[in-house]
């Protein structure tokens, strides 16, 4: 491919300027086929089905092929054709698996999320990095994931929803606006930063012209303001990851140890453990498509000042209770009614030991005040139960969100009300495309009412059973065409 002579410049000079990073290859490397890979959701799966998963996800799998430096990344084969068919698989949907360059299951890993801390995902859509926080943190603390594009954030909050992250908050700000609104607040804080994209140009033909238009010179100044609006954002004690999929150092090294001059409260933490990728001798860690298995990335882990605990954070901002109206508790109940219907006592249990909360007049799970976030964009926040309606006969019903479906594993739902489908079952396309489905005595299905659809033990959505039909529930932004 014809790659920018600005690009090819900078390269030269990098490379002589660094000799312990071998040049041999790396020109040639735009002209091979991109690596394409998946990351299996560990909050969804277990090791040991990861392989039978595989097999359903790629249809060239022969054996299991890991991505080296992330937990549950794996390389799919590297047709090009197949790979884009991911997107229409039932188990992509239920959340089972996140298509995602393998370069770019990096930043994640190293950020090595912990149950109870409060993260900050601060450029975050689509999501695949958010997702990943958000199953580390195994449902406990809070997620915060930003992204200041108003149409990036749909495709962030899609794909939180479609993860099954019940404690999570999607804002659609500047990070300039989070700082001055929540300083201190984060444990952690993840920046994968807006760059002139380089590492892209060998999957996005594009990315070539929109580098031209928009380079190193365009984002750097975008890059400092972040990572200055971040600090801020951060406690003593806490981490910062920065990553970019550029090789420019300009944005990288460079970037790094000017922030470092003018914080110098931050060192670098090192990764000499993480395997398949190029350690510098500062600390900081980059991927190189012609050295390393995954299109190009760089990424350093940060702490200012020293390690420290402290009380988890969301304890001083519980949510207070307060006196119901009739219509908020005749929504609570409603909703107590319908996930009674479908769960198990412990998968009930299970799923509400977040209180309910009247939130923009639906029923949601929030465990902390939504008033730390007031004055800025919110896109979400906590896990949607759905909505109190009233018919046209007067009676008030619940009209659930498919959100819960993907909050579920099949263990919380009752057997009866389970319909799992197996992935060569023509009724799971035809579910996913909005259709109504037939019901069998072999399905194991009692009674009328409501019950959850499966991509084989992966929740998916809703249906409504009467007689031997389904009415089909799965919202219609979300079903195949």
């Amino acid at each position: 491919m014809k790659l920018p002579e600005k690009f090819i410049a900078e390269a030269d000079s990098f490379f002589s300027r660094h000799k312990e990073v071998p040049s041999e290859g790396f020109y040639e490397s735009f002209d091979k086929v991109p690596l394409h890979g998946v990351r299996l959701s560990r909050a969804k799966t277990c090791v040991s089905e990861h392989e039978e998963l595989l097999k359903v996800i790629d249809p060239s799998f022969e054996r299991l092929d890991p991505v080296e430096w992330c937990d549950g990344g794996y390389y799919l084969s590297e047709d090009p054709e197949d790979t884009r068919k991911t997107g229409r698989n039932p188990l992509y949907h239920a959340g089972v698996f996140y298509p995602q360059e393998p370069s770019a299951m990096l930043p994640a890993q190293v950020l090595s999320a912990k149950p109870g801390e409060v993260i900050l995902d601060l450029c975050a859509a689509p999501g695949g990095k958010a997702c990943r926080i958000g199953e580390d943190l195994k449902g406990e603390g809070l997620l915060v994931a930003n992204e200041i594009n108003y149409e990036r954030s749909k495709a962030l909050l899609r794909n939180i929803e479609r993860s099954g992250i019940t404690n999570s908050v999607i804002l659609n700000e500047n990070p300039d606006n989070i700082a001055g609104r929540l300083p201190g607040f984060f444990d952690k804080i993840l920046i994968d930063a807006p760059c002139s994209g380089e590492g892209m140009f060998r999957r996005d033909r594009s990315a070539c012209a929109s580098y031209e238009k928009y380079g190193p010179d365009t984002i750097v100044p975008v890059q400092k303001s972040i990572l200055n609006a971040a600090d801020t954002c951060l406690r003593d004690g806490g981490e910062i990851v920065y990553s970019t999929c550029t090789f420019c150092e300009e944005e990288d090294e460079l970037m790094i140890s000017s922030f470092l001059e003018s914080h110098p409260s931050y060192h670098i933490i090192p990764h000499p453990e993480i395997k398949g990728i190029t350690h510098n001798a500062d600390g900081t860690m980059r991927i190189w498509p012609h050295l390393n298995r995954g299109d190009g990335h760089f990424c350093v882990h940060l702490r200012k000042g020293e390690e420290c605990g402290r009380e988890k954070v969301l304890s001083g901002f519980v949510r207070s209770s307060k006196p119901l109206k009739a219509s908020e508790r005749r929504g609570f109940d409603l909703a107590r009614d319908f996930l009674s219907e479908i769960l198990t006592d412990e998968g009930f249990a299970k799923l509400t030991k977040v209180p309910f909360t009247n939130h923009a007049g639906g029923v949601f799970l929030i465990d902390f005040d939504e008033n730390l976030f007031k004055g800025l964009k919110v896109c979400k926040t906590g896990l949607y139960i759905g909505d109190s309606r009233l018919t046209s006969s007067g009676k008030s019903v619940f009209a659930p969100s498919n959100s819960i479906a993907l909050a579920l594993t099949r263990e919380m739902v009752k057997p009866d009300r389970y319909l799992a489908l197996g992935f060569n079952d023509p009724r799971l396309e035809r579910y996913l495309k909005g259709e109504t489905i037939q019901v069998t005595e072999e399905d194991g299905i009692t009674g009328n009412g409501t019950v959850v659809i499966g991509a084989g033990n992966a929740p998916l959505g809703f249906g409504k059973v009467g007689g031997t039909q389904i009415k089909n529930m799965y919202p219609k932004a979300w079903r195949l065409i």
